[in-house]
C-alpha cells in the first residue's frame, strides 16, 4: 500500500518507520526544507548548529528508546548523571540537586526527595508525598479523572504547600509543557510523576550527540528510502482532495519556484502536521463532523528557544538545568552536554523562554537582552565586575504555536489516530496517546498509527509491530 504522509516531524517520520516495518510503501511530504518539524535545526553561516528546543531524552521515553535502538544510533544519546538540578534564585549562583541513588523505583526518586534540604522542608516534603499517594495508588483512571483540575488546583486540594509549587513544579511545568502550574493540567503533571516513580531510569537524562537533524531524523529517513519509501522536502501540502464520497481522493502538492502543483495519489492518506496546520487544512465537508469540530479545543503553545555564544566558559555542568526563573524554564551548557557542540573555553547556552505568550511579538534584541538580565543573576561572578562575559553572537528561534496547550479539559478533545474518513488517519503528538506533546509523545503516535493502518491492511510477511510499555533498561542504566 502507498500511504502519503503530510509533515516530516518525528510523528510522520516514525509513522514512515513502521509502515515500511510492516511492509506498505510510505511518501512523506515536508513543506519546508528541513526534517524534523519541531525538533529541526538549522546550520548558521558559521557552522554552528541553532535548534527548535532544548531536547532531552528520557529513561521513561520507552517508544523514542526502541526507535533508537531499532535504527542502531543508541550509541548516539549521551546520559548524564541520575539527578535533577534547580537554580536557586535566593542564592545566586548555588544549585539544588535531586541526586537519584541507583536502587529500585519508587525508592530512588523517594530517596531523592528525602536528601534534598535545600527546596524541601520536611513537612513539605511528608505533605507532598501524601498528596501524591492517591494518583501512585488509584492508577491511571484516577490520573485522567484530574482533567478538569489545573495542577495547582490540584494541588491545593491535597493540601500541598504552595511553596512546594513555587520551588519545583513551576520549573517543572515550564520544561515539560511551557506553561505554569495554574495553566496546565494536573494529569500532564501526574502522568509524568508517575513515569519516574515506576521507572528506574524514568527521569534519568540524555542528550543527543549532535543536531536531531542529522542525528535523528536522517537515520530514520535512510532508513525508510532503503526500504523503498520516500521524503521528500519542499513539498508543501496545498489542498486535501476529495472523492464524491468524501473520503481522499489525492493530496494536492504546491509548485514553488514557478512549478505547477502535483497531485499526489496513494492509497491511505496520514496528516503528521500539528494541530493548528491541520484545522486550518480540513477539508470544509469535514469541519461539519463532530471528530474534526473537537479540534477546535485544542491549539499550539507558543515556544521561544534561544541559543547564546560567549567569549568564557560560565559553567562546567554537563547537565540540563532547571532555571526557576520568571522567565526561563530549563537551559544547558551545549559547549558541555552536547559532543558536535564541545569547546573548552566557551560557552553556548541553549534556553527555553516559558511561558512565551507576552514574549512571542517582541523582537529578537529585546528577548536577548532579557535572557541576559536573568543570566546576570544565575551566573553573576561572570556578569558582575570589571570584566563582564561578552556575547558573541545569538540566535532566537520562535514557534508560535508548538505542542498543543495542555489546559485542564483538553483531554476530550484530543483525536485518535483513526478518524471517520476511511482512507486518512491522523499521528502526532496532540493525537490520544498515553504521553504529554512531546518527542516521545510524537513517536509513539506514529507508531500508533501505522499499527492502526496495518492491522486495517495487513501486509503478508510483514514484521509485527509492538508497543513498549517500559524502556530498555540497559540504554540509561549502563550510559
Amino acid at each position: 500500500m502507498r500511504v502519503a504522509i503530510a509533515g516530516a516531524g518525528l510523528a510522520g517520520l516514525s509513522c514512515a518507520k513502521y509502515l515500511t516495518d510492516a511492509g506498505h510503501t510510505p511518501i512523506v511530504l515536508e513543506s519546508r526544507d528541513v526534517l524534523g518539524g519541531l525538533v529541526a535545526a538549522w546550520k548558521d553561516s558559521d557552522g554552528d548548529w541553532y535548534e527548535t528546543g532544548l531536547h532531552a531524552f528520557f529513561g521513561a521515553y520507552p517508544n523514542m528508546l526502541q526507535l533508537l535502538k531499532e535504527l542502531d544510533i543508541e550509541d548516539r544519546l549521551q546520559w548524564k548523571e541520575h539527578t535533577l538540578i534547580f537554580n536557586q534564585p535566593d542564592k545566586p549562583g548555588t544549585l539544588s540537586r535531586f541526586d537519584v541513588p541507583d536502587i529500585p523505583s519508587p525508592f530512588n526518586v523517594i530517596a531523592s526527595i528525602l536528601r534534598n534540604k535545600d527546596m524541601l522542608t520536611w513537612e513539605q516534603k511528608i505533605r507532598f508525598a501524601i498528596g501524591l499517594l492517591p494518583a501512585v495508588v488509584r492508577g491511571q483512571k484516577y490520573v485522567e479523572d484530574m482533567d478538569k483540575y489545573s495542577f495547582l488546583e490540584w494541588l491545593k486540594r491535597q493540601g500541598v504547600d504552595e511553596r512546594v509549587t513555587s520551588d519545583v513544579f513551576i520549573a517543572a511545568c515550564k520544561a515539560l509543557t511551557f506553561i505554569n502550574p495554574d495553566e496546565v493540567s494536573a494529569t500532564i503533571l501526574l502522568t509524568a510523576l508517575n513515569r519516574f516513580l515506576q521507572e528506574r531510569y524514568g527521569s534519568k537524562i540524555a542528550f543527543l550527540d549532535g543536531s536531531p537533524t542529522e542525528r535523528l531524523c536522517s537515520p530514520i529517513v535512510d532508513y525508510i528510502t532503503e526500504r523503498g519509501g520516500e521524503v521528500r522536502l519542499n513539498a508543501p501540502l496545498k489542498e486535501i482532495l476529495l472523492n464524491a464520497d468524501g473520503t481522499v481522493k489525492g493530496y494536492l502538492i504546491r509548485g514553488l519556484n514557478g512549478a505547477e502543483d502535483e497531485v499526489l495519489i496513494a492509497d491511505l492518506y496520514v496528516s503528521a502536521m500539528s494541530v493548528d496546520p491541520l484545522k486550518v487544512m480540513l477539508p470544509k465537508p469535514w469541519k461539519q463532523m463532530e471528530f474534526f469540530k473537537k479540534l477546535e479545543g485544542l491549539e499550539g503553545v507558543p515556544v521561544i528557544n534561544l541559543h547564546l555564544w560567549f567569549d568564557r566558559k560560565l559553567t562546567e555542568i554537563d547537565h540540563l538545568l532547571f532555571s526557576r526563573s520568571p522567565l526561563l524554564s530549563v537551559y544547558a551548557d551545549m559547549s558541555n552536554t552536547c559532543r558536535e557542540y564541545a569547546n573548552p573555553n566557551r560557552s553556548m547556552l541553549e534556553l527555553v523562554l516559558a511561558p512565551a505568550k507576552d514574549w512571542i511579538a517582541k523582537s529578537d534584541e529585546e528577548i536577548v537582552a532579557a535572557t541576559i538580565a536573568e543570566l546576570e543573576k544565575l551566573f553573576p561572578d561572570h556578569f558582575g565586575g570589571d570584566n563582564p562575559a561578552t556575547l558573541l553572537k545569538s540566535h532566537v528561534v520562535k514557534t508560535p504555536r508548538s505542542v498543543y496547550k495542555a489546559t485542564p479539559g483538553r483531554q476530550q478533545y484530543r483525536p485518535a489516530q483513526v478518524t471517520p474518513i476511511a482512507n486518512f488517519y491522523l499521528a502526532g503528538s496532540y493525537t490520544m496517546q498515553r504521553y504529554l506533546g512531546s518527542m516521545e509523545g510524537a513517536v509513539l503516535s506514529g507508531k500508533l498509527t501505522a499499527q492502526a493502518i496495518s492491522e486495517a491492511l495487513p501486509v503478508a510477511n510483514s514484521s509485527n509491530l509492538q508497543t513498549l510499555t517500559r524502556p530498555p533498561a540497559t540504554n540509561a542504566a549502563t550510559a
